[in-house]
């Protein structure tokens, strides 16, 4: 059996696939996953390796849409992926378990803007009824948060790293969730998630070790992502926040396995499904096995980590490293996209 689908089989572990490609998808459900994600960077790579399978679908809309904008065909092309994977989840939608979700991601532009995501999200709702809305957890990000889940909009909180901004995630939600109970509104079919990309945190900290020319042990620049995440875990049990834990960014199989048996959700890419399920790793349980002290002793040698593990005000998210590398990759990646779509429209 694949480990993947031993996992879900055997713990409330679910895994979705860090992926909008239908191909990618398909492979995925067939081994136990209920979910998939978008971004910019992920839909301007399917585009580049499946091109072929939307070529004929955007250039009818360069035909259909006559004085659409780039950026108008582009959002469309991301709405239709966002579509497609969802439909294809729907036999496994359950809406308030995580179960047959897609994720499709506000614009990174708006990361300062509240209302323009809020907006967005109410409408990217109406796609279709398992998908799930992305937005960053800057500090806009965090009041929208609140206001999208008081409309309804299941939040997959994006662009976090850190213990600090998971915590203040699951507040912001949580009161979301309230002033809808208190309208006699259903809040027993939500599903929100928060995305810890611990990868990502790992990386900024390596490149603050090299940029600062610092000397820590290597190996806890290893445990920087878990640390923060098992942490976050256990704090939304203990409060019974009703958002769920969700990892992204994966760099190494311990992202994998130091989460099994959590009641939470791992978004795994492709190429790494394909690397744990031919493992020889065991299955089980370790979301309860603490990171080695050791190794959180040096890492709160780094001021960013104490930052991501301890305290961060809501008003300093803007300006951490991490948020401003990942914001600023997403928008590249939605400038790549745009041309991609411009040679469909401009040809010689």
């Amino acid at each position: 059996m694949d480990k993947l689908k031993e996992m879900v089989e055997k713990f409330p572990t679910r895994y979705w696939n860090d992926s909008c490609s239908i191909k990618e998808l398909t492979y995925a459900i067939e081994r136990g996953a209920t979910g998939a994600t978008t971004n910019p960077v992920i839909v301007k790579t399917v585009l580049e390796k499946e091109l072929d399978a939307y070529k004929d679908y955007i250039s009818g809309l360069v035909g259909q849409m006559p004085t659409a904008t780039e950026d108008e065909i582009a959002w469309t092309v991301i709405e239709k992926m966002a579509v497609d994977g969802a439909k294809l989840l729907e036999p496994v939608f359950e809406p308030d378990n995580c179960k047959g979700r897609l994720s499709i991601q506000t614009n990174t532009k708006y990361f300062r803007n509240a209302e323009k995501i809020v907006e967005q999200a109410r409408y990217f709702a109406t796609l279709a009824p398992n998908i799930q809305v992305k937005a960053p957890a800057t500090s806009a990000g965090i009041k929208a948060f609140e206001e999208m889940t008081y409309h309804g909009v299941n939040v997959n909180a994006t662009v976090s790293f850190t213990y600090t901004q998971a915590m203040a995630i699951g507040e912001a939600i949580e009161r979301g969730l309230k002033r809808r109970e208190a309208e006699g509104k259903d809040v027993a079919s939500m599903g929100p998630v928060c995305t810890i990309m611990i990868g990502r945190l790992d990386d900024w900290l390596k490149r603050v070790v090299e940029r600062d020319n610092l000397a820590i042990d290597p190996r806890a620049l290893e445990f920087a992502g878990i640390a923060c995440t098992k942490k976050a875990y256990k704090a939304y049990k203990e409060r019974g926040y009703r958002t769920r834990v969700l990892t992204a960014a994966y760099r190494q199989p311990l992202h994998w396995t130091a989460f099994i048996g959590g009641d939470m959700v791992l978004t795994i890419p492709y190429k790494y499904q394909v690397r744990f399920n031919n493992s020889d790793f065991e299955v089980k349980p370790a979301i309860d096995d603490p990171v080695d002290p050791y190794y959180i002793e040096q890492l709160m040698k780094l001021p960013d980590f104490v930052k991501a593990y301890e305290k961060m005000d809501v008003e300093e998210f803007d300006t951490y490293g991490p948020v401003n590398v990942t914001l600023e990759q997403f928008a590249n990646g939605y400038d790549d996209l745009v041309k991609i779509i411009r040679k469909f429209m401009i040809r010689y």
